[in-house]
């Protein structure tokens, strides 16, 4: 049964009609259940869902997601270093402009603040990974300073009973 058949069957028994003979359905029958509809709801959108990711994989280029061969990273390193737009690099390659700056970052011919897109791997507001400094075990503690500020998660102190009014 194809997406859309199987939609509508879902769509009319929601509405209380038969799907076949498009009749109102008794009162009393189990569709008209709360639960049910809630479950009927839930398949309508997991159908589209479904229709509307396949939609979005049509549009993108055809070598999204797979895997990048030597040679082809060759290609897109002479490519980037004889200037090439990346927009043209990417529609050659069959891939996003995104995966282009990606596969650049990491083959070292790209610095991550030159990106024209978002790296979907760090969150907005982080640094990248090779900006974080890394810790090594016989380096000094840094300096942060100590403060009475109760450390937000930790539990409050015991109170003590008071002899006057509080």
């Amino acid at each position: 049964m194809d997406p859309l058949g199987a939609r509508q069957i879902l769509q009319a028994l929601v509405q209380g009609f038969d799907p076949v003979s498009g009749a109102e359905l008794p009162a009393g029958t189990v569709v008209q259940h709360a639960e049910v509809i809630r479950a009927l709801l839930a398949g309508i959108a997991a159908l589209e869902a479904d229709a509307s990711r396949t939609r979005r994989r049509a549009q993108l280029p055809e070598n999204v997601g797979r895997p990048w061969s030597a040679a082809e990273e060759e290609r897109l390193s002479a490519a980037f270093r004889a200037e090439e737009p990346l927009a043209a690099i990417a529609a050659r390659h069959r891939r996003t402009v995104a995966a282009l700056e990606a596969r650049l970052e990491r083959l070292g011919l790209l610095a991550p603040e030159k990106r024209t897109t978002r790296n979907r791997y760090i969150t907005r507001g982080e640094p990248s990974r090779a900006a974080a400094p890394v810790p090594t075990p016989d380096a000094p503690a840094p300096d942060v300073p100590i403060s009475d500020a109760p450390v937000p998660d930790a539990p409050a102190p015991p109170r003590t009973q008071s002899s006057g009014s509080d």
